[in-house]
């Protein structure tokens, strides 16, 4: 009796070996890409409507800051992936440490965009916050 090799399981892991090192190599480049575009520093700016002071602040992206009463955290801040028309967006919680019997936990969560704050706008009766860049 003759053997036979089964050429057919061979040549399948050879196609898998080659499309799992091409999307390994895909991958990865667009990770890198994804990468460039994240930054881990946002830069805010915050209005004291009372007092009328303007104040810029560098946040590290994952690490709460506490200004007077609020409590800012920017989770994520990036540019856009489009060159013709820049953008930067940043996804930040405020909290008002001021007041305690508050039923909610953050007074503003969600993302926040440079060029138009309007579209999610952060809404309190003493400060203004607006997005101004990411480092």
């Amino acid at each position: 009796m003759k053997l036979k090799k089964n050429t057919k399981v061979g040549k399948l892991k050879l196609l898998l070996i080659i499309i799992l090192i091409f999307s390994y190599s895909t991958s990865s480049s667009f990770a890198t890409e994804i990468d460039k575009m994240v930054k881990k520093i946002t830069i805010i700016k915050i209005l004291d409507k009372i007092s009328s002071k303007n104040v810029s602040l560098e946040l590290t992206n994952g690490k709460n800051f506490q200004y007077a009463d609020l409590q800012i955290k920017s989770i994520k801040c990036k540019h856009s992936e489009f060159d013709d028309d820049p953008e930067i967006i940043a996804y930040v919680q405020v909290k008002d440490l001021s007041n305690k019997n508050n039923n909610e936990v953050f007074v503003f969560n969600g993302w926040m965009f440079s060029s138009s704050p309007s579209i999610n706008p952060f809404d309190h009766p003493v400060y203004d916050i607006w997005l101004t860049g990411c480092n």
